[in-house]
């Protein structure tokens, strides 16, 4: 069976609409959320960054059974994975049973870097994020945790605020080696848009939930909604690892001046309101090997999406 989750976008919206936004998606009939951890947005456009424990804490009080997952953070530079640690865990405490899914991932400078922390290569962070995930499991036992590792040391350290089930693990990846590493070491698979990379986690022994984004813009038209799409989200269409390693939201504007409205139609966000084509990229995400699948919707006018997926979309998964 496939769960199918709604995304609180931290990038576009304040911290109190999105636990608004939480309350209606599980009215509608969603399973689970899904909600991003930035420092920045990626465009100034975007207008938004909270902090996503505290909305997570409000998400928790204004829900009651709806399930969530945080997708991703990156606990190995601005946040010190004991840190990364107490967090996840009372926020899994606050959803009180419910599941709770923590995704990590290796981050991109964007946020990251803000500390004024060297941003290392990709290779060092995965390594990086290996040792976090150990200290993260160690802390997670409540046991009193001494660690003395290659890039994180922690001292005589206790959580004493846990939930009741520990929460699996799920790891970002978007390359084989990445994937590799995340069969190692993670508890479940976390990717952007189906993805042959869940094959290769899952041929090295990955096993546990595995998570793709899916990203649309739902208007009264395509063309409104390829424009809202390129104002609102024009970082989804650059190239390589610039998403990696570009610093600011500045940085991002400048990159994206080459990203036309036709490179969005063309690409991969969802704008058409088509019910069935969206039915259809969920059930292609399902035949590629994912049991959540997650929609973002871009743009002021969450609504837009919400009911469709109320009246139309989500009745065909049930």
């Amino acid at each position: 069976m496939t769960d199918i989750g709604f995304t609180l976008s931290s990038e576009e919206h304040h911290p109190n609409d999105l636990v608004e936004y939480a309350t209606r998606a599980e009215e509608i009939g969603f399973d689970f959320l899904s909600i991003s951890d930035h420092f920045h947005p990626w465009v100034s456009a975007q207008g938004e960054a909270p902090f996503v424990w505290s909305t997570l804490g409000g998400a928790a009080a204004a829900t009651d059974e709806i399930d969530v997952g945080v997708g991703v953070s990156a606990p190995i530079v601005r946040v010190h994975p004991a840190v990364y640690a107490q967090a996840a865990a009372t926020t899994a405490a606050m959803f009180d049973g419910r599941q709770f899914f923590a995704g990590v991932g290796t981050g991109e400078a964007l946020n990251e870097h803000v500390l004024g922390d060297h941003w290392p290569e990709h290779e060092v962070r995965l390594e990086m994020l290996e040792e976090a995930v150990e200290v993260v499991d160690k802390l997670w036992t409540g046991e009193q945790v001494s660690h003395h590792g290659k890039h994180y040391t922690v001292e005589n350290a206790t959580l004493f605020t846990l939930p009741e089930e520990r929460p699996p693990i799920c790891v970002s990846a978007y390359g084989e080696r990445a994937a590799k590493a995340a069969a190692e070491f993670g508890d479940g698979f976390w990717s952007v848009g189906p993805q042959d990379v869940v094959k290769t986690w899952e041929q090295h022994g990955g096993e546990g939930p595995r998570f793709c984004q899916l990203q649309a813009c739902v208007a009264d038209s395509e063309d409104e909604a390829v424009a809202t799409a390129h104002e609102k989200w024009p970082n989804s269409a650059l190239p390589g690892e610039l998403s990696s390693i570009l610093p600011t939201p500045t940085h991002f504007e400048q990159a994206t001046q080459m990203v036309s409205e036709n490179d969005i139609a063309e690409g991969s966000i969802l704008t058409t309101p088509d019910a069935q084509q969206h039915i259809d990229a969920i059930q292609e995400a399902i035949d590629a090997g994912y049991d959540h699948v997650y929609v973002m919707q871009i743009g002021d006018d969450q609504d837009a999406l919400l009911e469709l997926y109320r009246e139309e979309v989500l009745p065909s998964f049930w």
